[in-house]
Parts: structure tokens; sequence; C-alpha cells
């Protein structure tokens, strides 16, 4: 059951890794409006599951810390993100925000029935360099006068990760109600449009289609996987393993032409692999034991 669950939390990082190269496809659409737009996509599965089940809406009345969580992480996480791009370089933004798999290994250790060892934290912060490899490619250079950019991206670390966290806390609460998550961040984001952007629309059929992907896959199905992957599986190897979004993303960036390959792609790839293999040498030890015990 955990190996599956923790199987399915792969598949979310796994889809994100598709987020740079369909936003990149996506046109010139502002990001509230995208989002808006994504986050209404990605609500349609779960509202397809409650329309031929409709049992499954009581699994939507939940307290309100659960909403407030969800909300928060979904549409908070995406804010502040959002709000550090506009104010910081993306490279020193994009990497200071890419600390929540780290905070998410190591508070993890406050989890009832979780302990932190080395090899978890080892494996966090080999997945940080290979990270910082891919992010910081063309170097980096903080500046003070980014502050605001800065402080954004570090909040936007504490959000996701504590979402991810207080979430593995609500492992009662149904996958269902991700989608009341999707339909409110969809929402926020449409009022942040409408009060700080100018509507902007794909050009092509082709950047609607990206559009569409993105809100199937990476702001859309990868939530569901999340949610269930951290409420039921290895947080601590999920929490490692998702460095490998930053490595999976540029390699699909370099496959479809949008990044060039070099000797950072292939160093981080060794460092985010072998810090996850690292990371979650517990699920092989497991998966040893009783075949050992059989004999």
């Amino acid at each position: 059951m955990k190996l599956r669950a923790t199987l399915i939390g792969f598949a979310a990082i796994l889809m994100w890794s598709f987020l740079a190269l369909f936003t990149s496809a996506s046109g010139r659409m502002p990001p509230f409006q995208l989002s808006a737009i994504c986050f209404a996509i990605g609500s349609i599965p779960g509202i397809a599951v409650l329309i031929l089940n409709p049992s499954r809406l009581a699994l939507l009345k939940q307290p309100a810390k659960v909403w407030l969580t969800g909300i928060a992480g979904l549409f908070g996480y995406h804010f502040l993100y959002f709000t550090a791009l506009r104010n910081a370089p993306a490279v020193e933004a994009g990497l200071v925000a890419y600390l929540w798999p780290l905070l998410i290994v190591v508070g993890s250790a406050l989890l009832p029935g979780e302990r932190l060892r080395w090899y978890h934290v080892t494996g966090a912060f080999a997945g940080l360099c290979g990270t910082f490899l891919i992010v910081a490619r063309n170097g980096i250079d903080f500046d003070g006068a980014y502050a605001v950019g800065y402080g954004a991206a570090f909040l936007s670390a504490f959000t996701w990760s504590g979402y991810s966290l207080l979430t593995r806390r609500f492992d009662a609460v149904s996958t269902d109600v991700v989608t009341g998550f999707c339909l409110a961040t969809s929402i926020l984001s449409l009022f942040c449009h409408l009060g700080l952007e100018t509507t902007v629309w794909p050009a092509t059929g082709f950047e609607w289609l990206a559009v569409a992907g993105l809100g199937l896959l990476p702001v859309g199905a990868a939530f569901y996987a999340w949610d269930y992957g951290v409420k039921n599986g290895d947080i601590q190897i999920l929490g490692a393993a998702s460095y490998a979004a930053p490595l999976l993303s540029t390699l699909i960036l370099t496959l479809f032409g949008f990044a060039e390959p070099s000797w950072r792609i292939a160093l981080a790839c060794l460092l985010v692999t072998g810090g996850a293999v690292l990371a979650a040498q517990d699920m092989f030890r497991r998966k040893v034991q009783p075949a050992v015990a059989a004999e």
C-alpha cells in the first residue's frame, strides 16, 4: 500500500517535469490568467467523478482547517511564486523557491511515526546541489534590490512544504477535496488577474493545446496524485525525489530544443538520481527483507 502510494506521488513529480515545456509553449498569457484557466481545467476530472458518483459529494464536507490548508497551499504557493518571478531574476528566485523538497524531508521528522535519518538529509542536499547546477547555469548574483522577490520565493518554499506536511496529517481526508482546492485557486487567480494583469489569449491552436496540457497534467492531475502520495506514501522519499522535477524538466526542454545539453545536466543527473536512491534506501530494504526472510 505504501509503495503504491509512493509511486503515485512519483507520478506527480513526473507531471511537474512537463510544467516548463507546456508553459514555454503556451504563449504570452499572464501568469494569473494562466493559473485561473489551468486550475479550472484541473478541477474537471474531479467534477466528473463527483457527477458520476454523487455520493462522494459528502466527502467535500470537511473542517475549515482542511479547506484553509488546501487553498493556502495551492493558491498561496502560486501567488508567492509568481510574485517572486515578478520581483527578482528567474534564476535566483527559482533556486530559492526550490528549497521546498529539502524542507519536506527535514520537516517530516515532526510528523507522527516518522524518523529523520542521515541519508534522508544527505539525499535531499545532493538533490539541492543538482538543482543548483541546473538553475544556476548562467550564474548566480543575489542583489539586495530584489529582496521582495527573494522573500516571496522563500515564503513560497515554506508554503508548499508546509502544505505537503500538513496534508499528511489529514490522511483521513479524501483526495476528492483537491477538486475544491483547484476551483478555489482558479477563482482567486481570476480575481488577481483582473486586478493586476492585462488579458492575453493564446494566438494559435498549438498554444491552446499547451494550456490544456498544463491544466490536465502538471496543474491538474499532479495535485491529486501528490495529495494521495503524501498522505499514504513515504513522504521523506517523495521529498528527496522531488528534486528530479527540475532535472527532468531540463532534459525534456533539451529534447524538444528549448535548451542545450551540457556537462551540468550530466552531473546534475548523477546528484539528483544518487540523492533519490540514497533517500529511498528504506524502500529498498523493505523490499529485500521479506525475500530474505522467505528463504
